[in-house]
Protein backbone atom coordinates (compact mmCIF):
# COMPACT_ATOMS: atom_id res chain seq x y z
CA UNK A 1 0.00 0.00 0.00
CA UNK A 2 1.03 3.33 -1.16
CA UNK A 3 0.89 6.19 1.85
CA UNK A 4 0.83 9.86 0.55
CA UNK A 5 1.09 12.62 3.20
CA UNK A 6 -1.83 13.87 4.72
CA UNK A 7 -3.13 17.55 4.66
CA UNK A 8 -4.19 18.90 7.79
CA UNK A 9 -7.24 20.35 9.33
CA UNK A 10 -8.04 23.69 11.41
CA UNK A 11 -11.46 22.96 12.68
CA UNK A 12 -14.05 25.54 14.40
CA UNK A 13 -16.11 23.44 16.46
CA UNK A 14 -18.74 25.32 18.40
CA UNK A 15 -19.73 24.58 21.23
CA UNK A 16 -21.97 20.80 21.81
CA UNK A 17 -24.95 21.80 21.04
CA UNK A 18 -23.76 22.20 16.99
CA UNK A 19 -24.11 18.36 17.38
CA UNK A 20 -28.22 19.03 17.54
CA UNK A 21 -28.19 22.34 15.29
CA UNK A 22 -28.97 19.86 11.73
CA UNK A 23 -29.92 22.83 9.84
CA UNK A 24 -27.16 25.02 10.89
CA UNK A 25 -24.29 25.89 8.01
CA UNK A 26 -21.14 24.40 10.20
CA UNK A 27 -22.89 21.39 10.80
CA UNK A 28 -22.95 20.39 7.08
CA UNK A 29 -19.72 21.68 6.69
CA UNK A 30 -18.32 19.78 9.38
CA UNK A 31 -20.08 16.62 7.45
CA UNK A 32 -18.70 17.61 4.57
CA UNK A 33 -15.01 17.78 5.67
CA UNK A 34 -15.52 14.50 7.76
CA UNK A 35 -16.65 13.04 4.56
CA UNK A 36 -13.60 14.42 2.61
CA UNK A 37 -11.05 12.57 5.19
CA UNK A 38 -12.57 9.45 5.24
CA UNK A 39 -13.09 8.89 1.19
CA UNK A 40 -10.25 10.89 -0.07
CA UNK A 41 -7.55 10.70 2.51
CA UNK A 42 -8.38 7.65 4.48
CA UNK A 43 -6.10 8.09 7.28
CA UNK A 44 -4.51 5.65 9.30
CA UNK A 45 -5.17 6.94 12.65
CA UNK A 46 -5.88 10.60 13.64
CA UNK A 47 -3.92 12.51 15.77
CA UNK A 48 -5.75 15.77 17.23
CA UNK A 49 -4.84 18.90 19.21
CA UNK A 50 -7.55 20.64 20.85
CA UNK A 51 -8.31 23.96 22.52
CA UNK A 52 -10.03 22.13 24.98
CA UNK A 53 -6.90 20.59 26.63
CA UNK A 54 -4.12 22.83 27.90
CA UNK A 55 -1.46 20.90 29.70
CA UNK A 56 1.64 22.88 31.94
CA UNK A 57 3.54 26.17 30.67
CA UNK A 58 6.45 23.97 28.90
CA UNK A 59 5.17 20.54 29.09
CA UNK A 60 2.68 18.70 26.31
CA UNK A 61 0.64 15.60 27.73
CA UNK A 62 -0.34 12.91 25.47
CA UNK A 63 -3.37 10.31 25.73
CA UNK A 64 -1.35 6.89 25.64
CA UNK A 65 -4.56 4.90 26.96
CA UNK A 66 -6.29 3.26 24.35
CA UNK A 67 -10.01 3.24 26.23
CA UNK A 68 -11.04 6.16 27.70
CA UNK A 69 -14.60 7.54 28.94
CA UNK A 70 -15.26 10.77 26.72
CA UNK A 71 -15.06 14.48 28.99
CA UNK A 72 -18.35 16.38 29.04
CA UNK A 73 -16.54 19.52 29.58
CA UNK A 74 -19.43 21.95 29.60
CA UNK A 75 -22.05 23.18 32.01
CA UNK A 76 -25.70 23.88 31.88
CA UNK A 77 -26.90 22.11 28.84
CA UNK A 78 -29.70 19.70 28.81
CA UNK A 79 -29.17 15.93 30.72
CA UNK A 80 -28.99 14.45 27.15
CA UNK A 81 -25.80 16.26 26.33
CA UNK A 82 -23.84 14.32 29.26
CA UNK A 83 -25.28 11.43 27.80
CA UNK A 84 -23.74 11.15 24.23
CA UNK A 85 -21.50 8.80 23.37
CA UNK A 86 -18.59 8.78 20.67
CA UNK A 87 -16.80 5.28 20.10
CA UNK A 88 -13.24 5.77 19.83
CA UNK A 89 -9.87 4.01 20.48
CA UNK A 90 -6.16 5.29 21.22
CA UNK A 91 -3.05 4.37 20.16
CA UNK A 92 -0.49 3.70 22.56
CA UNK A 93 2.23 2.91 19.73
CA UNK A 94 1.18 6.13 18.03
CA UNK A 95 0.88 7.43 21.58
CA UNK A 96 4.99 6.79 21.73
CA UNK A 97 5.94 7.94 18.83
CA UNK A 98 4.20 11.24 18.95
CA UNK A 99 6.28 11.63 22.42
CA UNK A 100 9.48 10.43 20.75
CA UNK A 101 9.05 13.23 18.02
CA UNK A 102 8.67 15.89 20.50
CA UNK A 103 11.45 14.47 22.98
CA UNK A 104 13.76 14.72 19.85
CA UNK A 105 12.56 18.30 19.26
CA UNK A 106 12.91 19.77 23.06
CA UNK A 107 9.78 19.55 24.00
CA UNK A 108 8.42 17.87 27.67
CA UNK A 109 6.29 15.85 27.20
CA UNK A 110 4.37 12.83 29.63
CA UNK A 111 2.05 10.09 28.47
CA UNK A 112 -1.69 10.09 30.53
CA UNK A 113 -4.79 8.41 30.45
CA UNK A 114 -7.43 11.23 28.54
CA UNK A 115 -10.55 10.92 27.01
CA UNK A 116 -11.57 12.91 24.45
CA UNK A 117 -12.86 16.16 25.38
CA UNK A 118 -15.87 18.14 23.41
CA UNK A 119 -13.71 19.82 20.89
CA UNK A 120 -12.74 16.66 19.50
CA UNK A 121 -15.95 14.37 20.07
CA UNK A 122 -18.59 16.88 19.59
CA UNK A 123 -17.43 17.96 16.30
CA UNK A 124 -16.69 14.49 15.48
CA UNK A 125 -20.51 13.77 15.91
CA UNK A 126 -21.74 16.25 13.32
CA UNK A 127 -23.49 13.94 11.21
CA UNK A 128 -27.38 13.17 10.11
CA UNK A 129 -29.63 13.37 12.68
CA UNK A 130 -32.10 9.83 12.49
CA UNK A 131 -34.38 10.16 15.17
CA UNK A 132 -37.66 11.66 15.54
CA UNK A 133 -36.82 14.65 17.90
CA UNK A 134 -34.02 16.68 19.41
CA UNK A 135 -35.84 17.92 21.99
CA UNK A 136 -34.23 17.42 25.98
CA UNK A 137 -35.03 14.36 27.49
CA UNK A 138 -36.81 13.25 23.95
CA UNK A 139 -33.24 12.26 22.45
CA UNK A 140 -31.74 8.52 22.56
CA UNK A 141 -27.80 9.37 22.61
CA UNK A 142 -27.58 6.51 19.75
CA UNK A 143 -30.14 8.27 17.22
CA UNK A 144 -26.81 10.64 16.67
CA UNK A 145 -24.96 9.42 13.77
CA UNK A 146 -21.69 10.78 13.81
CA UNK A 147 -19.45 12.52 10.94
CA UNK A 148 -17.26 9.68 11.21
CA UNK A 149 -19.95 6.94 12.00
CA UNK A 150 -18.87 3.52 11.53
CA UNK A 151 -21.47 2.31 9.16
CA UNK A 152 -22.45 5.64 7.54
CA UNK A 153 -19.10 7.01 7.19
CA UNK A 154 -16.21 5.09 8.80
CA UNK A 155 -13.09 6.58 10.21
CA UNK A 156 -12.05 2.98 12.12
CA UNK A 157 -9.00 4.25 13.14
CA UNK A 158 -7.17 5.02 15.95
CA UNK A 159 -7.46 8.57 17.94
CA UNK A 160 -4.66 10.22 20.48
CA UNK A 161 -5.26 13.50 21.48
CA UNK A 162 -2.29 15.70 22.33
CA UNK A 163 -2.54 18.86 24.33
CA UNK A 164 -1.70 22.51 23.94
CA UNK A 165 0.92 24.00 26.30
CA UNK A 166 -0.98 26.00 29.43
CA UNK A 167 0.34 29.16 27.53
CA UNK A 168 0.17 31.80 24.67
CA UNK A 169 2.92 31.58 23.16
CA UNK A 170 2.48 31.61 19.17
CA UNK A 171 5.56 30.61 18.18
CA UNK A 172 6.22 27.42 21.15
CA UNK A 173 2.87 26.12 19.36
CA UNK A 174 3.81 26.90 15.86
CA UNK A 175 6.81 24.72 17.03
CA UNK A 176 4.83 22.04 18.43
CA UNK A 177 3.10 21.18 15.13
CA UNK A 178 6.36 21.60 13.29
CA UNK A 179 7.81 18.16 15.92
CA UNK A 180 4.79 16.40 14.60
CA UNK A 181 4.66 17.01 10.99
CA UNK A 182 6.74 13.94 9.93
CA UNK A 183 3.75 11.78 11.24
CA UNK A 184 2.07 12.93 8.25
CA UNK A 185 3.81 11.22 5.83
CA UNK A 186 3.33 7.81 7.55
CA UNK A 187 -0.82 8.19 6.98
CA UNK A 188 -1.52 9.82 9.65
CA UNK A 189 -3.86 12.62 10.01
CA UNK A 190 -3.32 15.63 11.63
CA UNK A 191 -6.62 18.21 13.10
CA UNK A 192 -6.73 20.83 15.14
CA UNK A 193 -9.62 22.02 16.84
CA UNK A 194 -10.93 25.37 18.26
CA UNK A 195 -12.55 28.41 16.53
CA UNK A 196 -11.32 31.18 13.88
CA UNK A 197 -13.34 33.89 16.16
CA UNK A 198 -14.50 32.87 20.08
CA UNK A 199 -15.98 35.65 22.16
CA UNK A 200 -18.12 33.61 24.60
CA UNK A 201 -18.68 36.91 26.77
CA UNK A 202 -20.25 38.67 24.20
CA UNK A 203 -22.77 35.84 23.14
CA UNK A 204 -25.08 36.60 25.36
CA UNK A 205 -25.56 39.84 23.20
CA UNK A 206 -25.07 38.53 19.60
CA UNK A 207 -27.08 34.97 19.84
CA UNK A 208 -30.21 36.16 18.28
CA UNK A 209 -28.75 38.07 15.21
CA UNK A 210 -26.70 36.81 12.29
CA UNK A 211 -25.09 39.87 12.08
CA UNK A 212 -21.03 39.53 12.82
CA UNK A 213 -19.66 42.15 15.65
CA UNK A 214 -17.13 44.22 13.60
CA UNK A 215 -14.23 42.53 15.15
CA UNK A 216 -15.44 39.21 14.26
CA UNK A 217 -15.67 40.64 10.69
CA UNK A 218 -11.84 41.88 10.84
CA UNK A 219 -10.30 39.27 12.44
CA UNK A 220 -11.33 36.39 10.47
CA UNK A 221 -10.41 38.37 7.26
CA UNK A 222 -6.81 38.85 8.75
CA UNK A 223 -7.11 35.56 10.19
CA UNK A 224 -7.32 34.26 6.40
CA UNK A 225 -4.80 36.82 5.16
CA UNK A 226 -2.07 35.22 7.37
CA UNK A 227 -2.71 31.49 7.01
CA UNK A 228 -2.89 31.71 3.32
CA UNK A 229 0.65 33.40 2.72
CA UNK A 230 3.35 31.53 1.00
CA UNK A 231 4.66 29.34 3.89
CA UNK A 232 7.93 30.95 4.35
CA UNK A 233 6.32 33.67 5.64
CA UNK A 234 3.39 32.15 7.60
CA UNK A 235 4.91 31.77 11.41
CA UNK A 236 5.70 36.03 10.97
CA UNK A 237 2.37 37.02 9.74
CA UNK A 238 0.10 34.91 12.25
CA UNK A 239 2.05 35.86 14.82
CA UNK A 240 1.19 39.33 14.11
CA UNK A 241 -2.31 38.32 14.48
CA UNK A 242 -2.00 38.08 18.34
CA UNK A 243 -0.70 42.27 18.52
CA UNK A 244 -3.51 43.57 16.45
CA UNK A 245 -6.20 46.08 18.12
CA UNK A 246 -8.68 43.75 17.55
CA UNK A 247 -7.70 40.52 19.25
CA UNK A 248 -8.23 40.14 22.15
CA UNK A 249 -12.30 41.38 21.62
CA UNK A 250 -11.95 38.44 18.91
CA UNK A 251 -10.12 35.91 21.62
CA UNK A 252 -10.78 37.25 25.11
CA UNK A 253 -8.30 34.08 25.38
CA UNK A 254 -6.06 32.48 22.69
CA UNK A 255 -7.11 28.93 23.62
CA UNK A 256 -9.22 28.43 20.66
CA UNK A 257 -7.15 30.74 18.06
CA UNK A 258 -3.70 28.34 19.40
CA UNK A 259 -4.71 24.83 17.59
CA UNK A 260 -4.36 26.65 14.48
CA UNK A 261 -0.47 27.74 14.89
CA UNK A 262 -0.03 24.04 15.92
CA UNK A 263 -1.67 22.91 12.29
CA UNK A 264 0.04 25.71 10.40
CA UNK A 265 3.59 24.28 12.20
CA UNK A 266 2.51 21.21 10.64
CA UNK A 267 2.14 22.13 7.35
CA UNK A 268 5.66 22.29 7.26
CA UNK A 269 5.80 23.67 3.47
CA UNK A 270 2.06 23.24 2.39
CA UNK A 271 -0.42 25.96 1.83
CA UNK A 272 -3.31 26.78 4.20
CA UNK A 273 -6.57 27.56 2.82
CA UNK A 274 -9.82 28.39 4.07
CA UNK A 275 -12.22 25.84 2.83
CA UNK A 276 -14.94 28.01 4.44
CA UNK A 277 -16.29 30.77 6.68
CA UNK A 278 -19.27 31.87 8.72
CA UNK A 279 -19.50 35.14 10.79
CA UNK A 280 -21.39 34.97 13.13
CA UNK A 281 -22.11 37.29 15.83
CA UNK A 282 -18.98 36.95 17.98
CA UNK A 283 -17.95 33.68 16.75
CA UNK A 284 -16.03 32.38 13.54
CA UNK A 285 -16.60 29.32 12.05
CA UNK A 286 -14.12 29.31 9.35
CA UNK A 287 -12.59 25.24 8.31
CA UNK A 288 -8.87 25.38 6.93
CA UNK A 289 -7.14 22.74 5.25
CA UNK A 290 -3.16 22.88 4.66
CA UNK A 291 -2.16 21.03 1.46
CA UNK A 292 -3.78 19.18 -0.70
CA UNK A 293 -5.17 15.96 -0.76
CA UNK A 294 -3.31 13.02 -3.33
CA UNK A 295 -5.24 12.10 -6.37
CA UNK A 296 -4.57 8.14 -6.36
Amino acid sequence: MTITKTPVYFLSHGGPNIMYQIDHPAYKKLQEIGKEITTKVKPLAVVVFSAHWQAQPRKIEVNSAEMTDLIYDFYGFPRHYYKEKYPNVGSTEIAKQVMSLMRQNGIEVEGVKRGLDHGVWASFKCGKHTGPSILEDQVDADEISAAFDPEDNPLNVPVVQVSLFDSEDPIQHYRLGQAVTSLREQGIQIIVSGMAVHNLRDLRFTSDKSTPMPYTASFDEALKDAVTVPPAEREKAMAALLERDDAREAHPKFDHLLPIFVGAGAADQDMGKRLWTLKEGSMSWAQYRFGDIAVN
